[in-house]
């Protein structure tokens, strides 16, 4: 095994590519790949479900320890914005500075960088961001996704009755699709879970104004699930990004960054503490006020009982 901390792989990693750039789920995924003996123990932990689930772990690890990987070495560079984050050895850099005609490079090319970042939360409604999302989770999580609108609710309790009730999109994950009917047999009898369920808070951007109230409005909203996440296309800067940290590991709801100009780029910057089980009681709660919710879980209901996933139930888009 390797004697070098995860930082000090990092840094390897990067030295021996001067000037690429990595976001940390690139990084995460070279340092598994060439220290596998180090992360064989880390992996075989039965609270990550599959392998993107470890990978996550270590983007969420990574993400924590950029401090530590900067002062390693004068000439490790990080840019926040546009995000993913993004770390490179900039074999240009000298004495931690760097000549004046780089940083006025620099400075335009992060300007220029800016204004599809601003430009993307200002075009997207929130209502556009959910078939964007769905597909996400479609391609990346085979999950199989529903949009829970709020207008369809009946508001039995009055105005603000219902407030931060409803999800934005919910979704079911069929762990047992791919098991073996006796495998499937033995789940059901002994009271074991063949399905999961994740629930989504969806907003354009989160800045320092808004971003610990979307925060509870997602766990409001979310913690009935197996999983929970709060997700948006953009973070305004590290100090909202450490808030949500805190937050996270507090109440256990995860972040997704989505990308909506290459969806597959999204990033789960803060994996879901994962429950055991459904809060039930929540979910009559939403199912007795809204019609998507209740069609919802007459789907997971049947998957329950029969099996059976039909396509054009899921994913509306």
């Amino acid at each position: 095994m390797s004697k070098l901390s995860q930082s000090q792989k990092i840094v390897e990693l990067l030295k021996a590519s001067p000037n690429q750039r990595f976001n940390a789920r690139q990084i995460a995924e070279e340092i598994i790949l060439k220290y596998p003996e180090d992360y064989g123990d880390k992996r075989s932990n039965p609270r990550f479900r599959d392998e993107k689930a470890f990978i996550s772990q270590v983007v969420a690890e990574i993400g924590s320890q950029k401090d530590q990987i900067v002062k390693s070495d004068a000439k490790i560079c990080w840019q926040d914005k546009p995000r993913p984050r993004v770390y490179w050895y900039e074999s240009e850099k000298v004495s931690g500075q760097y000549p004046k005609e780089t940083i006025d490079k620099d400075e335009e090319e992060e300007q220029q960088q800016d204004f599809p970042l601003s430009t993307t939360t200002n075009v997207f409604a929130e209502c556009d961001l959910y078939p964007i999302l769905i597909n996400y989770l479609k391609s990346e999580f085979k999950l199989f996704c529903q949009r829970i609108d709020e207008k369809r609710s009946k508001n039995s309790r009055g105005s603000g009755g219902n407030q931060w009730l409803h999800p934005d999109v919910v979704a079911m994950q069929p762990v047992d699709k791919e098991w073996n009917e006796l495998i499937r047999s033995c789940v059901k009898q002994g009271a074991g879970q063949s399905v999961r369920l994740w629930s989504f808070e969806v907003k354009k951007e989160l800045n320092g104004s808004n971003a610990r109230k979307s925060f509870f409005q997602a766990v409001s909203n979310s913690s009935w699930a197996n999983e929970g996440y709060l997700v948006a296309t953009s973070i305004s800067d590290s100090t909202v990004e450490q808030e949500l940290r805190m937050l996270s590991a507090l109440h256990g709801i995860g972040v997704i960054l989505l990308n909506t100009e290459n969806p597959s780029e999204s990033e789960m910057i803060l994996p879901a503490r994962a429950r055991a089980e459904i809060d039930w009681q929540s979910v009559n709660r939403i199912l007795v006020e809204n019609e998507d919710f209740k069609d919802y879980i007459e789907l997971v209901s049947t998957y329950y009982q029969t099996g059976r996933l039909r396509s054009r139930d899921w994913n509306k888009v």
